[in-house]
């Protein structure tokens, strides 16, 4: 039997009877309003499209470097100066423990093309307890009047507190840095101060070349990152005058600009990006020079590497609390100055807001919000995935094109790898920034390890 034949009969006349009054029922019943949407819902919904919103920006970003480098107008304005009344120059080595590298360094230095009158070599010995106070003292010997040794017996550590207590012994006016482990090509010296001659110049920054390529997989992905970074980045905002940033290594800065704002600060881990925006704040312009290329030694471990990462993120995220503001108030940036500042400020807190993004999303889904949001913010989310790494596989490639080593294209699916290390190890950095100062625990610097073996 059919649930219809169940129904009571009613007659046509008594519907007709009751027509009236049965809409008029149904008229008066009142309306049920939606249910209204939780407040914390809301909040996490626009907290997750906003990360979504800075993901995309990002990606562009990537994109626009790219096509730029590919395409755009390249900028050497600099490279082709090779006769000049050149100015005096130090080169500082700050040295800790590098009895591995550091005479390599300092004989690269002494044939390069500079004239030595003008030149002077300031190894620092930073509290070493090998033999580089003992390596530094024999050059010193063997080279009277052009390298001047100094050794730093006691203070706090990292590169930044070694420059402010080696800037008073230099005697040049230009300043140029570099690491230990670093050998500079023969022309370099020229290349990197030629920007000086412009008035307008605080700083410049050469590019990093790694010569321990062929150890293994995880040089071999640095080497593509360096590619991506200098060879794609730095030169694109060199081309549309935007922020090259000043690496640390391989480049240089103006005594006077440096007196203008104050000298090098140690309480940062990051002095490079820390000087780099408080010379953009101070009027300065960043040179990067792409041809200038001297050569490092990448870490050969996932630990060094996770190590190096961690005090990079520490150290660029306190440039990030400190100078974001003043650079959005500073009124001798440009417009387009002052979004790439903020944006290169951003790239060591993109991480955290990544993971953040894949928990909220999460969260959306199993409040029930899935109609809408909870699909957008999942595709959003992974479409970075996709789409945002493609853009920087798309960045390292072009570098691999332009470089003329496009064999090297090769690895750029194992570039995920060190993606995801990078990720976790920036995450890990940031959360010990937020709860070290609650445990009252002692930041500590923790240098890069060395390969080589003492020669």
């Amino acid at each position: 039997m059919s649930l219809c034949a169940l129904a009571p009969a009613v007659s046509a006349d008594s519907v007709s009877a009751l027509d009236g009054e049965t809409v008029m029922a149904v008229s008066a019943a009142p309306a049920i309003p939606p249910a209204a949407v939780p407040a914390w819902i809301v909040a996490i919904q626009i907290l997750l499209y906003t990360i979504v919103t800075l993901i995309c920006i990002y990606t562009l970003r990537h994109y626009w470097f790219t096509i730029n480098r590919l395409f755009g107008v390249q900028r050497h304005p600099y490279i082709d100066v090779d006769t000049a009344r050149w100015p005096s120059v130090t080169v500082m080595i700050p040295a800790h423990n590098e009895e591995a590298v550091i005479a390599h360094a300092l004989e690269a230095l002494m044939v390069v093309d500079y004239p030595h009158e003008k030149l002077q070599i300031m190894p620092v010995n930073d509290r070493s307890t090998d033999r580089t106070g003992a390596i530094i003292d024999d050059f010193a010997r063997s080279h009277p009047g052009i390298v001047k040794p100094i050794h730093r017996e006691s203070g706090d550590p990292g590169k930044a507190a070694v420059l402010r207590y080696a800037t008073p012994f230099a005697d040049g006016a230009i300043l140029l840095v570099f690491d230990a482990d670093y050998i500079p090509g023969r022309g370099l010296i020229k290349q990197l101060v030629a920007p000086f001659f412009d008035p307008e110049v605080g700083a410049v920054m050469g590019r990093v070349v790694p010569f321990n390529v062929e150890r293994n997989l995880l040089t071999r992905l640095l080497d593509l990152e360096r590619a991506g970074g200098y060879q794609v980045d730095q030169q694109a905002r060199m081309n549309m005058h935007l922020v090259p940033q000043y690496g640390g290594t391989v480049g240089g800065v103006g005594r006077r600009a440096l007196q203008s704002v104050g000298g090098w600060r140690q309480d940062t881990l990051a002095e490079d990006t820390d000087i780099t925006y408080r010379l953009l704040l101070g009027g300065w312009k960043t040179v990067y020079q792409n041809r200038s290329e001297c050569y490092e030694e990448v870490p050969e471990t996932w630990i060094a590497r996770v190590r190096q990462v961690r005090r990079w993120a520490t150290g660029h995220n306190e440039a990030t609390a400190r100078y974001s503001v003043p650079l959005l108030r500073n009124s001798r940036a440009s417009f387009l100055e002052k979004l790439d500042g903020l944006l290169l400020l951003g790239v060591y807190v993109m991480p955290a807001l990544v993971l953040l993004g894949w928990i909220l999303a999460i969260v959306l889904f199993f409040a029930g919000e899935y109609k809408l949001h909870g699909i957008v913010a999942l595709l959003a989310i992974t479409a970075y995935a996709g789409l945002g790494n493609f853009a920087v596989f798309f960045e390292i490639a072009a570098a691999t094109y332009l470089d003329g080593s496009r064999r090297r294209i090769r690895l750029l699916p194992f570039i995920v790898f060190g993606f995801v290390v990078s990720l976790m190890a920036i995450n890990r950095a940031i959360l010990r920034q937020l709860f070290v100062p609650l445990i009252g625990r002692v930041r500590v610097w923790q240098k890069t390890q060395r390969f080589r073996k003492p020669s």
